[in-house]
């Protein structure tokens, strides 16, 4: 049984996307894949607002966030934390031996860049990660004012995850100079999961020449080298390119600008559904996402029966919350391919199902 997916990814992947992907296969080392590569490239240093390369990795974009660190962390990273995803990333920091210390803010609490700034005046630290849009809480931290922080530490790398706020509004990576900008195929672009996509500064790659323990996989220098000749250091999914293709040509088609509107007319539709119910956002309102709404359960509604009833009466599911918050908020997406007439199909099915609770 198929549902169309309202969770924050991954969500429903459209019937030409699949279409686009089922194309006939072609060796990674052929003419054909240098044309299909270098198609895309100015596609992408549009969308990322970039002249530094756009690289492309086989990987969730977790790959590229571990695969990062070890290009750039010489001295030590400081993961700034607010939700599940960046709480993550200090655990996987030490994993890969680095000396990692958390700035850590509340679940549904941007980051506060001047917390950011009293961080690094210790010192300690020569590089930083953070998360644009956390998706376990629906919290959009301010990156340009987090940017601008880190601009005054010259010696600090920039690591930044837009994985679920990519393509949903601005992000203007060289005038914020963010050194390493990453998101992942399966949240607003809406294709299937499984391609990580980011793009990587002069200085991040100076500092991954310096670096001895980078590893193979996810060597920036690997990227960048086979980047140049319109090609990837290891064999990629082709199909997944094949979409991407297809996406980044139906982007060109709708205009940039228009796609940040839809996904902010969309995302405030289901938010004043959601106040009209009498739930309210997890964040504030000035720091919530734009592909997704973070409710919460403020109501006390059962959410594991709303999303039976969800999917057995209308073929559709929500989110019931993401770890600790499991229960406590629920997510409803509105990225990707949503449209007007989407939305509203999906706000009279959650009328339904919150009717069947007396709601």
């Amino acid at each position: 049984m198929s549902y169309r997916l309202y969770i924050p990814g991954p969500l429903t992947v459209s019937a030409d996307i699949v279409q686009a992907m089922g194309k006939p296969m072609i060796g990674h080392r052929s003419k054909d894949f240098v044309s299909l590569y270098e198609d895309m490239q100015p596609r992408l240093q549009k969308m990322f607002v970039t002249q530094d390369p756009v690289y492309l990795s086989t990987s969730s974009a977790w790959g590229v966030m571990e695969g990062a660190l070890r290009n750039v962390c010489r001295k030590g990273v400081l993961n700034c934390m607010n939700g599940a995803f960046s709480d993550k990333w200090n655990d996987v920091a030490k994993r890969c031996g680095k000396y990692a210390e958390a700035l850590q803010f509340d679940w549904g609490k941007p980051i506060d860049p001047e917390a950011v700034r009293k961080a690094l005046a210790t010192g300690k630290f020569d590089c930083i990660t953070f998360i644009h849009s956390e998706t376990s809480t629906g919290t959009l931290s301010p990156i340009a004012d987090i940017m601008a922080v880190v601009r005054e530490f010259p010696d600090v790398i920039s690591i930044a995850d837009t994985v679920s706020s990519f393509s949903t509004l601005p992000i203007a990576k060289d005038q914020l100079g963010v050194d390493i900008l990453l998101t992942g195929s399966q949240k607003a672009l809406a294709l299937p999961p499984g391609l990580a996509i980011f793009a990587v500064s002069e200085r991040a790659r100076e500092r991954a020449k310096q670096s001895a323990d980078r590893g193979y996989y996810f060597d920036l220098i690997e990227f960048h080298d086979n980047h140049v000749k319109g090609m990837t250091p290891s064999t990629p999914c082709i199909s997944l390119f094949y979409g991407l293709q297809a996406r980044l040509h139906q982007v060109d088609a709708e205009g940039l600008e228009n796609r940040f509107e839809r996904h902010r007319r969309l995302n405030e539709r289901v938010r004043a559904w959601g106040y009209g119910k009498g739930f309210s956002l997890l964040p504030e309102e000035k720091f919530a996402t734009r592909g997704l709404n973070c409710f919460k359960n403020d109501r006390n509604a059962d959410l594991e029966r709303l999303n039976k009833t969800l999917k057995s009466r209308h073929k559709l599911v929500i989110d019931g919350g993401y770890g600790k918050l499991k229960g406590k908020t629920f997510r409803i997406s509105n990225m990707g391919d949503e449209s007007d007439a989407t939305i509203a199909t999906l706000i009279a099915a959650l009328d339904d199902a919150l009717a069947e609770q007396g709601m």
